[in-house]
């Protein structure tokens, strides 16, 4: 402030400072036995005392002195007794939360598809939740009691063109270092279970969908982790092959980069075929027999491609109430991002050139709007969220009040669910179907959840998920267009913001 700063006058100074003396005084703690042993009072929260030496290692007199404090509690020593023998979140589970968290909705589709799914020991719970939207609009369309499409005939496909996925990027990032971020990424799972709705789309528009009679599951596309495990190694060791070739500049090396490719997606499909089974052509057609609702006997001639195709016919849009399932789209609730912006993620996808993963990110009001006028019109909604978190799947209850974990550690979980993201701690990891909704004065109180893990899991299938699990664990809502306002739809003209290949927005459900 310049050089000549003002001075306080002497006197005033040492009254000043008298004063402060008094004041310190009065502040002063009786230094009581266990003052003098600590050297510190410990206040607000237990926070440390800026004074205590940083130890960079584990303090193995500490331990035993925290254990000895912890244990000089009778609470702890019951928390003791009952943690260490039993499941936590059985000791800790909330009686009023189960208690609160029923079966029971105004608002709920009025068919809701039918039988109950089981994906048993496979990552295909994006085929199968897309299947049971799907679904609907078929057994409307033919009058059915229950159907179920082929998920297999999708996993088929998709294991193919996430192979051959794979294949074109090891070519496109031949300059990028092999121990890079990116290659890591793009190796650790080459032909993972899990997908994306735009994944669906992409399927459908170019294989179609078929009957599950017409190809049902087989041993290995209910327990795919072998299959993947060896497709896996074999795309891994093609990986280093190709990038030795592409790195070779002679012209007659870079032309046979084709042949090569091809050669080694046809031993994909090898193995695909005799792990799965062969799949129908989605060119040629099948015939499909079944009987209706009331009892009279149909039969269906037709392609993979065109039965899909008719799911846009005017007489099943009717049926719909005016939705073209074709036509719905993913909004997704990222806290780290702005909303109203569209969103992306580089490198994911299945088929090359085909339609791009795409989430337009909005607020969870906007979302909970939209799947609440889906519901009210009758139609299924796919959707992804973090499964495992807060949820018990014997009960099939998902609740942030279901395990009190405060109760038996003293421990409170901090994070909000931008911060999740942030740390990898949560992600998309499951997408299921929502088929009811309970509104209390216009609000959203429990929400049901159609599963794919048999009837044996919650009530027949059937999960309950309280309001604020959904605003904590939901990531991803599909809907009909109809059901956003039109500053939503102008977010799809975006140019959008390309996520990188591991955020949490491109966990593959």
């Amino acid at each position: 402030m310049g050089a000549n700063n003002s001075k306080v006058p002497e006197s005033i100074y040492r009254e000043y400072q008298q004063d402060i003396a008094e004041r310190l005084r009065g502040l002063e703690l009786e230094r009581t036995p266990e003052v003098a042993e600590k050297d510190y009072v410990l206040v607000e929260d237990d926070a440390p005392p800026s004074h205590t030496p940083y130890k960079h290692d584990v303090s193995i007199t500490a331990a035993e002195q925290w254990e000895k404090e912890l244990l000089e509690d009778p609470k702890n020593r019951l928390a003791l007794a009952a943690l260490s023998t039993n499941a936590a979140t059985s000791v800790l589970s909330s009686r009023a939360a189960v208690i609160h968290d029923i079966q029971s909705f105004n608002i709920k589709i009025p068919l809701e598809g039918s039988p109950i799914t089981n994906q048993r020991s496979s990552g295909r719970c994006w085929l199968f939740a897309s299947t049971n939207v799907f679904r609907v609009a078929i057994m409307k369309k033919y009058a059915l009691s229950s159907f179920e499409l082929s998920q297999a005939y999708l996993f088929y496909w998709d294991k193919l063109e996430k192979a051959n996925y794979f294949l074109e990027n090891i070519l496109d990032t031949v300059d990028e270092p092999l121990t890079g971020r990116l290659l890591q990424a793009l190796l650790a799972s080459p032909v993972g279970d899990g997908g994306q709705w735009d994944m669906v789309a992409n399927l459908v528009q170019k294989y179609g969908l078929v009957p599950q009679s017409i190809y049902p599951d087989s041993f290995n596309a209910m327990n795919s982790s072998a299959m993947d495990r060896l497709i896996t190694s074999k795309l891994r060791e093609y990986a280093l092959r190709l990038r030795a070739l592409a790195s070779k500049k002679h012209p007659s090396v870079a032309a046979s980069l084709a042949g090569t490719k091809e050669k080694m997606l046809r031993e994909i499909h090898l193995i695909l075929t005799l792990m799965l089974g062969p799949p129908p052509s989605p060119s040629k057609a099948f015939t499909w027999e079944f009987t209706d609702k009331e009892g009279r006997f149909r039969s269906v001639h037709t392609r993979p491609t065109a039965f899909a195709s008719s799911l846009s016919d005017a007489t099943t849009v009717r049926a719909l109430g005016g939705t073209d399932v074709h036509k719905l789209f993913s909004l997704v609730n990222d806290p780290r991002n702005e909303y109203g912006r569209l969103l992306s993620v580089s490198r994911l996808g299945n088929v090359w050139n085909g339609r791009p993963i795409t989430y337009v990110n909005v607020d969870m009001d906007t979302m909970k709007k939209a799947v609440i006028g889906m519901l009210r019109r009758g139609l299924p909604v796919f959707f992804g969220s973090d499964v495992g978190k807060y949820s018990d799947s014997t009960r099939g209850i998902m609740d942030t009040a279901l395990f009190d974990f405060e109760l038996g550690f003293n421990v409170k979980l901090g994070m909000n669910k931008a911060e999740r993201l942030m740390t990898g701690e949560s992600a998309m990891t499951h997408a299921m179907v929502l088929t009811g909704v309970h509104v209390v004065d216009g609000k959203p109180v429990r929400w049901r959840v159609e599963n794919s893990w048999s009837e044996a899991a919650g009530t027949k299938g059937y999960f309950v998920m309280s309001d604020a699990w959904m605003d904590e664990f939901v990531y991803q809502a599909v809907v009909d267009p109809a059901f956003v306002g039109d500053d939503v739809l102008e977010v799809l003209k975006q140019t959008p913001k390309m996520l990188e290949l591991w955020d949490p927005m491109g966990a593959l459900a």
